[in-house]
């Protein structure tokens, strides 16, 4: 069975290039009809935390990028890392180095003065002499000293590093905790891991790994390393390019399906096609499509994405994620109409549920002041007449009346009966009952507002053009 695995350090946020990542290996699990598997890989101690690892989860949770097996925790395993560490003591793959940290510093400086490459050079590979006191070593991997390492990388093509450019690495450290490189074997061993999906940077650990999987007679995976994702000045992303945690496109009001619509962009084609469900995604996905070259992230692009994600959501979805937004701005969705039928109305206008929030505001909470600039403009005296008018219909409505069509009516009837061009009955009521000179179409506003809220509006828009009028 194909199994991939997502193995972030909970070393700080869930970040955009990670998130990348786990969606390639998560697309090509499901393609596959594999298993996608979640590893923590938290073995630095000193760095690692438990709030980053509830980001991690909380952001994959909000992703929806569900896990068929974990998470599994490295910290659990150090018995197994031992373990394994000990079988390559013994069968003559790994050794103890005494070198000191001075002596090391010592040999880089000499090779770098000859022009040389810093690198171990293996002077305790095959010691067998008294250890040096006061040293505690390390275990070091024996790397094999000739012929080489190919590896068929699934994106980059085949990859071809000579045994003789890799060092013999640190295993184990001088307090006994095992390194990245050996944790990874182990558990992408122990677990099954028929393809590792992760970032280009991590090409240079991959002829490492491979010799250690050698070393244990343990099956290689495939390999897949995925270009860099950069900032639009070419620097790999960070926190100076803005929002690279995941959870803080949740908190600028992105869907979640949006953001990995983009970001499976980057990088990877179907044809022509820019806009994708998750069950599109899954159906297009091929490692051969990954692009070799770096993306580019744009803020820009991403938000037209979203747009188009908000445009196609059903009502009921994007009532679920912007009820959160709403009651952040202290709306009780219970005092107003139903949230999919304001998030229907509103879709057209809005690249994230931030913007859309913002909009309904006037659905739920009612205002005391009116946006200056559009009272300035709208609410003139000469708005008086047609906008009292509205309200004399507006009151004849019965109830069960109150629909978008009636209410066009009503407002139709004004104007036709003062001889008015619609936008000069329209522009005024707009103002009038959403406090602002923004809103879609007026009737279908209207409705939802409610009459009782629309009558009090128009009267206190009607006070303060009296008001305006007396001052």
């Amino acid at each position: 069975m194909i199994r991939t695995r997502f193995a972030p350090s909970p070393t700080g946020y869930l970040h955009i290039g990670g998130v990348r990542t786990a969606l390639f290996s998560w697309l090509f699990a499901r393609k596959m009809g594999g298993e996608f598997i979640l590893r923590i890989e938290d073995t630095d101690l000193e760095r690692s935390t438990q709030e980053s690892v509830n980001a991690i989860l909380e952001g994959m949770a909000w992703l929806g990028l569900d896990y068929d097996k974990g998470p599994f925790y490295q910290t659990h395993h150090f018995d197994r890392y031992k373990e394994v560490i000990q079988q390559l003591l013994d069968q003559g793959d790994a050794y103890y180095c005494y070198a000191s940290s001075e002596e090391l510093d010592a040999m880089r400086e000499q090779q770098r003065a000859n022009g040389e490459k810093p690198r171990y050079d293996g002077r305790y590979r095959d010691f067998k002499g008294t250890p040096p006191e006061g040293i505690k070593p390390v275990i070091r991997f024996k790397n094999p000293l000739d012929g080489e390492v190919v590896i068929d990388d699934l994106v980059k093509g085949q990859v071809t590093i000579r045994n003789t450019e890799i060092d013999d690495l640190v295993i184990a450290r001088s307090d006994g905790t095992p390194t990245y490189n050996l944790t990874v074997v182990v558990d992408d061993w122990d677990m099954g891991i028929t393809h590792v999906i992760r970032g280009d940077d991590h090409l240079n650990n991959t002829p490492r790994q491979i010799n250690i999987l050698k070393a244990l007679g343990a099956p290689i995976p495939k390999y897949s390393h995925i270009p860099m994702v950069l900032g639009t000045d070419g620097a790999r992303l960070s926190k100076r390019h803005g929002a690279v945690s995941v959870l803080q496109y949740k908190e600028e009001g992105f869907l979640p399906e949006a953001l990995l619509n983009y970001l499976v962009r980057l990088g990877w084609a179907h044809g022509d096609q820019e806009i994708f469900t998750m069950d599109q995604m899954v159906e297009a996905f091929s490692l051969e499509a990954v692009n070799n070259a770096p993306s580019t992230f744009n803020d820009e692009k991403c938000e037209w994405v979203s747009q188009q994600h908000i445009q196609a959501a059903t009502p009921e979805h994007l009532a679920r994620h912007l009820s959160l937004f709403m009651t952040e701005r202290g709306c009780d969705l219970s005092q107003g109409p139903a949230l999919e039928l304001v998030a229907d109305l509103l879709r057209d206008r809005a690249k994230t549920l931030i913007e859309m929030a913002d909009s309904a505001l006037y659905f739920y909470k009612d205002f005391t002041e009116f946006e200056a600039n559009a009272a300035k403009k709208h609410l003139r005296p000469v708005a008086g007449e047609p906008l009292a008018l509205v309200l004399k219909k507006f009151n004849e409505l019965e109830l069960e009346d109150w629909k978008a069509e009636p209410i066009h009516q009503a407002i139709q009837a004004a104007a036709d009966e003062l001889e008015l061009g619609m936008g000069k009955v329209g522009m005024p009521l707009r103002v009038a009952i959403t406090g602002g000179g923004q809103s879609p179409s007026i009737d279908a506003t209207a409705e939802l507002i409610g009459k009782d809220r629309c009558l009090t509006r128009l009267q206190m828009a009607l006070d303060f053009i009296a008001a305006r009028t007396e001052g």
